[in-house]
């Protein structure tokens, strides 16, 4: 069965980090470009950033230079080091890849 199981999600305040996690079974994991979006209350779903089966890198203005994605093929993880945390990075975050979803983890940045 395929499947993605994002994990990592929590309340942060501006400024701090959080590392999602997502782990993957009943895909061809190393051969997949994976990707992480979010979806804020009231807003589209939006590419964050994704990584291809080669390792290279692609990530929203929004994120460049704060977010860091990266993949564990022996795993089956992909992550998502989260730094310098703003309010506006507030949303649930979703794993994908071979074409399927996981089902979201939130990210609450708030004092």
């Amino acid at each position: 069965q395929e499947q993605l199981v994002e994990s990592g999600g929590g309340l942060v305040q501006p400024g701090g980090s959080l590392r999602l996690s997502c782990a993957a079974s009943g895909i061809i994991f190393w051969a997949n470009r994976m990707a992480w979006y979010r979806q804020a209350p009231g807003k589209q779903r939006e590419l964050v950033a994704a990584i291809s089966s080669g390792g290279t890198t692609n990530y929203a203005n929004s994120v460049t230079g704060r977010f860091t994605i990266s993949r564990d093929n022996p795993k089956n993880t992909v992550y998502l080091q989260m730094n310098s945390l703003k309010p506006e990075d507030t949303a649930v975050y979703y794993c994908w890849g071979s074409n399927i979803w996981g089902k979201g983890t939130l990210v609450t940045v708030s004092s």
